[in-house]
Parts: structure tokens; C-alpha cells; sequence
């Protein structure tokens, strides 16, 4: 059952962000929720709570026209679980890496989530 609730959850918030549906995402996090974006072992972004989150979502939403996190396989730990995903994403800006919009950032990665009572409180995104 525990399982099955956190799988809810984790899919719920991947529809919201996949739609760029802010508040959707919003609603499936504690309030205190703390993500953390991490590249090559370096963490290159990070938030904590819901005022941040928000401003970090609305900004991310600028960047790309579309985006697509696919669920490739989950593993349940205690209180959360490791979610290996497909992400895609058409870039809407150029970017000051050299990446120009239109080009199509194709990335497989690692997303832990962890669970406080029924919503998210934490999130990690490897790549």
C-alpha cells in the first residue's frame, strides 16, 4: 500500500511537471520541501520550501517549450524511492552554455524521492 501511495505521488508530480502545471506540482509537496538538481556528483541547484520551488518552476518553465520525464523503473526504499528516468526537452531560449532553442536536450537520469506523511519533501535529480 505504501508503495502504491508513493508511486501515486511521484506520478502525479511527473504529469504536473511534464504539462508545466506549476500548481499541480506544488500540491503533491510538503511544505518544506527540498530539491536538489545534481550534475556529475555536483550539486548545481537547490531550494528549500515551497517559495522557492515555485520561483524555481516558474523559471524553468521559460527555458523549455516542451519537457517529458519518463518513468523507466522504480525502486522503493523506506519512506521513498529511486526512479529512473527518460527526459527529453525542446529548449525554448538559447541558452549561455551554446545550446540554442529548438535543439533537444536527451538526458537518462536518476530521481530520488522521499515522503513526509502524504506529500514529497524531498527530491533529487541526478544526471
Amino acid at each position: 500500500m505504501e508503495n502504491e501511495e508513493m508511486q501515486r505521488l511521484i506520478e502525479r508530480y511527473l504529469s504536473a511537471y511534464n504539462t508545466f502545471d506549476i500548481q499541480g506540482m506544488l500540491d503533491v509537496l510538503d511544505e518544506d520541501i527540498r530539491f536538489l538538481n545534481i550534475a556529475q556528483g555536483v550539486v548545481t541547484t537547490e531550494t528549500q520550501g515551497i517559495p522557492d520551488f515555485r520561483a524555481l518552476a516558474e523559471q524553468s518553465v521559460q527555458i523549455f517549450s516542451e519537457r517529458r520525464q519518463t518513468i523507466r523503473q522504480i525502486e522503493f526504499t523506506q519512506g521513498g524511492a529511486e526512479v529512473e528516468i527518460d527526459y527529453e526537452a525542446t529548449l525554448a531560449v538559447d541558452l549561455p552554455n551554446g545550446m540554442k532553442a529548438g535543439e533537444v536536450l536527451q538526458l537518462r537520469g536518476k530521481s530520488v524521492f522521499r515522503k513526509k506523511g502524504e506529500k514529497l519533501v524531498r527530491i533529487e535529480d541526478h544526471s
